[in-house]
């Protein structure tokens, strides 16, 4: 598609009504016209001038009068105006119409969105509800998202944006193919990143900015089923295998913590012990809501999470039980634990939930 530029003003001499006069002289309206390819657009300048001042072939004012100067000017601004809305729609589309161009330049609001102005919009609407239903560590799966999103529309198709109405099979299906072979992401990463696209797509859908589903007949291949908890074996290796690092037998007793009372890392981390209760038989619970739900939840504290919370009293700040380490450090540790124990599973600090669910209440 021929995407070059021409913008043009002339008189428009059509109607006598447009004519007006001004003492002796009649003066016209100017009008702008833009050309790309074969897509014309035409505007009202808003602005008036005598024939005699006028010149056919520059399209300007003739002369160095005041009244010449300031037209000139005036329409060099809507010149470069419409140069740098054309550039600008081109850059982030790869094509771009007269149309286009003449509403960016009038401040109309475009009709069509594009996938990233539109990907942003769900991640600020998600960011405002943190702290209220919404987890900060989820937001970070959006920014990861939209930065792979962006890399692969300028890479793969030279663009900046990509406009809502483009979308189609093949590009969910090139953008599959960018994950899994060109950024060898695994199946698990790869869905966490299209799951969101897709979902931005559900959100145009929605607001009836794409009449139709772009993307039917793609199937998100999904991670195969894994076994995430741990064997007794394999358990009770882990809490028996002797560890040099101080650092790491610290990380393992938070992991056989979590086993033994099915919490998760971030309520783990804001553990404090106004949250442990004892109560009138002596035996002490956990007492506190989630803080990716504010489900309230309780939990009965058996002998070895207790001697794990004495072992590490006093050494965390503002009340806290455990001074808690970022997750992804700990699941590094988790790892080097995991050699040690001879385990072959990847070993990650959730699937202390899921030896808590396996093995310890289903024994109990």
């Amino acid at each position: 598609m021929n995407n070059e530029l021409k913008v043009s003003f002339y008189l428009k001499r059509e109607r006598r009504n447009e004519k007006t006069s001004v003492g002796d002289n009649a003066v016209y309206p100017i009008i702008g016209k833009i050309i790309i390819g074969k897509t014309i657009a035409q505007f009202s300048s808003k602005l008036k001038v005598s024939e005699r001042l006028w010149s056919v072939k520059s399209g300007r004012a003739i002369g160095k009068s005041r009244k010449a100067t300031e037209l000139n000017r005036e329409i060099n601004k809507m010149n470069l105006s419409i140069h740098f809305h054309y550039k600008d729609i081109l850059g982030r589309t790869g094509m771009v119409t007269a149309i286009e161009v003449k509403n960016a330049f009038q401040g109309i609001a475009p009709s069509q969105k594009t996938l990233l102005v539109l990907f942003q919009e769900m991640m600020q609407e998600f960011h405002a509800r943190i702290g209220i239903d919404r987890a900060p560590a989820t937001y970070l799966k959006y920014e990861k998202a939209y930065k792979h999103l962006t890399r692969f529309i300028q890479t793969k198709y030279r663009v900046q944006d990509m406009p809502l109405h483009q979308l189609d099979l093949p590009f969910i299906e090139s953008f599959d193919f960018h994950l899994r072979v060109e950024r060898k992401m695994k199946d698990e990463s790869v869905m966490s990143i299209v799951v969101l696209v897709l979902k931005a797509v559900r959100l145009a859908l929605h607001r009836n900015l794409i009449t139709y589903p772009p993307f039917f007949g793609y199937k998100l291949k999904k991670p195969e089923f894994q076994i995430r908890s741990l064997t007794k074996e394999e358990f009770e290796r882990l809490v028996s295998t002797p560890l040099e690092s101080q650092s790491l037998c610290f990380i393992r007793d938070l992991f056989v913590f979590a086993s033994f009372t099915g919490i998760s890392y971030i309520d783990l981390k804001h553990l404090t012990w106004k949250e442990i209760i004892r109560e009138e038989d002596g035996c002490l619970w956990i007492s506190m809501s989630r803080q990716k739900t504010g489900i309230p939840f309780n939990v009965k504290l058996l002998d070895i999470p207790v001697k794990i919370m004495e072992k590490y009293r006093g050494l965390a700040k503002d009340n806290l039980v455990f001074p808690v380490l970022g997750q992804g450090r700990i699941n590094y540790a988790l790892k080097i634990i995991a050699k040690y124990c001879k385990t072959d599973k990847v070993l990650t600090f959730h699937m202390s939930r899921h030896t808590f669910a396996s093995q310890v209440c289903l024994s109990q």
